[in-house]
C-alpha cells in the first residue's frame, strides 16, 4: 500500500514537472525574438480588404484577399519601430497565408533615402507550435510510458543526431558513398534503437537480427526484380531537386523506409512471442513458430496498410494539383505516385519475410524457460 502511495506520487509530480516545464517553454517561444538575427515584427493589428476571385484556364477558381498588418519590431537594430506591411492571401493557402493579430512574422527591412523604413514579409514565425507539439509528445511519452517512454524519446533524439551528421557526411562526399553511408546508418539505427527500447538481451538480439536480415531480403528481391526488368517504369526524374545520382539515392530511401516497417513488426512478433514463453513454458519450438506466424499474419495486414496511406497523404496534395491543371491520371500517377508505390511494394515485402523469418528465429534461439 505504502509502495502504490509512493508511485502516485512520483507521478503527480511528473505531471505537475511537465505541465510547468512546458508551459514555461511554449511561454519563451513568444518572447525569444532577441535569439533571432532576422527581424521579426508582431502584428497588432489588421485591415482585410476586398475578396476578388480568380480563374485560371482549366476553370480553377481562387479567391485572393488584401490585409493591411500594422505591428512592431521586436528584435535587432529597429526594435520597438512600428510598421505597416501589406498582405495578400487566397483561399488555397498554397503559397501564401492567412495572418492574424499576435502573429508575428519573419519581414526584410528595408530603409529608403527618405530615412522611411518600410517591410515586406518573408514567413511565418512557427517554433511556438512545433514547441508546443514536441512538448506534448514527450510529456504523454513520460507521463504514460515513463521510463519506457523516456528510453523510446531518448532513441528517436539520437537517431535524429546521427541522421543529420550522415546527411552532412553525404554532403561532403558529394553523394559518391550514399549506400554504404546509409546502410551502415541503418544498421546502426536498428541496433541503438532495439537496446535503448529492449535492453542488450536475448530478445534483442533476436530481434535485430529478425530486422537485418528482413531488410536486405527486402532490398535484395527488389534488386533482383530491377535487375530482370531493367527498371522499366522506374520514373527517376519525378524525383525533384535531386542534386545527384538519383538511383542510389532512391535506394538508401527504401532502405531506411523498410527497415522501419520491418523493426515495427519483429519488435510485436518476438516480444509476444517471449511473453507466451512466459506464461506457457512448455510449448515446443513448433508450436512457438506456428504462433509467430499466426501473430505475424494478424498485424502484417494493418501494417501495409499504414504504409500505404502515409504514402497516399504524402503524395495526396501533388496530385490533385497536377489533376487540376489538365495532367491525365496516367502522367500523374509516374510523376508523383510510381515510385512511392514501388517503395511500399518494397516495404511490404520485407513485412511479409519478416514473419517466418522472426517466428523461426525466436523458436530456435529463445531460452527454454523466459525469465521474468
Amino acid at each position: 500500500m505504502q509502495d502504490l502511495r509512493k508511485k502516485r506520487k512520483v507521478t503527480l509530480t511528473m505531471w505537475l514537472l511537465a505541465i510547468v516545464v512546458g508551459g514555461l517553454l511554449v511561454w519563451g517561444t513568444q518572447h525569444n525574438a532577441g535569439l533571432y538575427q532576422d527581424p521579426i515584427m508582431q502584428v497588432t493589428s489588421v485591415q482585410t480588404g476586398q475578396t476578388s476571385q480568380e480563374e485560371d484556364d482549366f476553370h480553377n477558381v481562387d479567391r485572393q484577399t488584401q490585409q493591411v498588418l500594422h505591428g512592431r519590431i521586436l528584435n535587432g537594430q529597429y526594435k520597438g519601430q512600428r510598421l505597416t506591411v501589406t498582405n495578400t492571401y487566397s483561399l488555397s493557402g498554397a503559397m501564401d497565408q492567412h495572418y492574424h493579430q499576435g502573429s508575428q512574422l519573419f519581414v526584410n527591412l528595408h530603409r529608403h533615402q527618405a530615412g522611411q523604413l518600410t517591410a515586406t514579409v518573408k514567413d511565418a514565425k512557427r517554433d511556438g507550435p512545433l514547441v508546443l507539439m514536441l512538448w506534448l509528445v514527450i510529456g504523454l511519452l513520460l507521463l504514460i510510458m515513463q521510463f519506457s517512454g523516456f528510453m523510446a524519446f531518448l532513441s528517436v533524439a539520437v537517431n535524429g543526431v546521427l541522421f543529420l551528421m550522415a546527411i552532412m557526411l553525404n554532403g561532403s562526399t558529394q553523394g559518391a558513398r550514399v549506400l554504404w553511408i546509409f546502410g551502415s546508418l541503418a544498421v546502426v539505427f536498428a541496433t541503438l534503437t532495439l537496446w535503448l527500447v529492449l535492453g542488450a538481451n536475448r530478445q534483442m538480439v533476436i530481434t535485430l537480427a529478425t530486422t537485418l536480415g528482413g531488410t536486405a531480403l527486402s532490398i535484395i528481391v527488389a534488386l533482383l526484380v530491377f535487375h530482370f526488368t531493367h527498371e522499366k517504369g522506374m520514373y527517376y526524374e519525378s524525383m525533384q531537386y535531386v542534386t545527384q545520382l538519383p538511383r542510389p539515392l532512391f535506394l538508401a530511401e527504401t532502405l531506411l523506409g523498410s527497415l522501419g516497417a520491418v523493426m515495427d513488426e519483429s519488435t510485436d512478433i518476438i516480444s509476444s512471442l517471449f511473453a507466451l514463453k512466459r506464461e506457457r513454458p512448455e510449448l515446443s519450438a513448433g508450436q512457438v513458430f506456428k504462433s509467430g506466424r499466426q501473430i505475424g499474419s494478424t498485424i502484417m495486414g494493418p501494417l501495409i496498410n499504414v504504409l500505404f496511406f502515409i504514402f497516399v497523404a504524402d503524395t495526396f496534395p501533388m496530385v490533385m494539383l497536377y489533376l487540376k491543371n489538365g495532367n491525365s491520371w496516367g502522367y500523374t500517377f509516374s510523376m508523383n505516385m510510381s515510385m512511392g508505390v514501388v517503395q511500399s511494394l518494397i516495404s511490404g515485402i520485407g513485412i511479409v519475410l519478416a514473419v517466418p523469418l522472426a517466428s523461426y528465429l525466436a523458436s530456435r534461439f529463445m531460452e527454454k524457460k523466459v525469465r521474468v
